[in-house]
């Protein structure tokens, strides 16, 4: 019987591509004020958000779950960036980061309720902006997109046209690295297939 995985995050993306790979999780959106948790570098943020997100469901799901938190940050010339909140703040990301490039840090907790065990890794994935116009720029912005992820700008959507290449896994981007979650059930005794609907 397979087991109820939880994941902790409103992210329809992550949702996709645990579906994509055959898991269809519970979803249980943490509502953690991300803005408490300070951190040196992007990388170890990503991951304390998502230990945050993940304990903060503990309560709500079943004695035998798997819950997944997740939570990605760009470095950005070591400027953390996670999402813009505004479109003018957006609008002048994208001016600083088109010709160049960052690090796109996603954070990954999983924790197996039944043997109180908890295994926490964090992914980067370097992404090179395109050398986008103004007006790019601006009709990026104007469809919303970029106002709701971290780096204002996502691999699966409008911003894929505006992303040069990446150098790492396309998953940590997008929000969720399958082969790390892959080896994160390892190390917790689970193997990946059996969570397959």
């Amino acid at each position: 019987m397979t087991r109820p995985f939880v994941l902790a995050s409103a992210s329809p993306a992550r949702r996709k591509l645990l579906s994509e790979a055959g898991i269809d999780p519970e979803v249980i959106v943490s509502g953690v004020d991300e803005s408490r948790v300070m951190a040196h570098d992007a990388a170890q943020l990503a991951g304390a958000l998502a230990e945050m997100k993940a304990g903060a469901v503990l309560d709500m799901v079943g004695p035998t779950s798997l819950v997944l938190g997740c939570d990605s940050v760009l470095d950005f010339g070591g400027e953390i960036l996670g999402k813009p909140g505004s479109a003018e703040e957006a609008t002048a990301r994208w001016k600083r980061m088109r010709g160049r490039s960052g690090v796109l840090y996603t954070g990954h907790c999983l924790i197996d309720v039944s043997a109180d065990r908890k295994v926490l890794r964090t992914s980067g994935t370097k992404v090179h902006f395109a050398e986008v116009s103004d007006a790019e720029i601006a009709a990026y912005v104007a469809t919303g997109e970029p106002l709701h992820v971290a780096g204002s700008f996502t691999l699966d959507g409008y911003g894929s046209a505006f992303i040069d290449r990446i150098e790492g896994d396309p998953g940590t981007v997008i929000g969720l690295s399958m082969p790390l979650l892959r080896t994160m059930l390892g190390e917790l005794e689970t193997a990946l297939t059996d969570l397959w609907r």
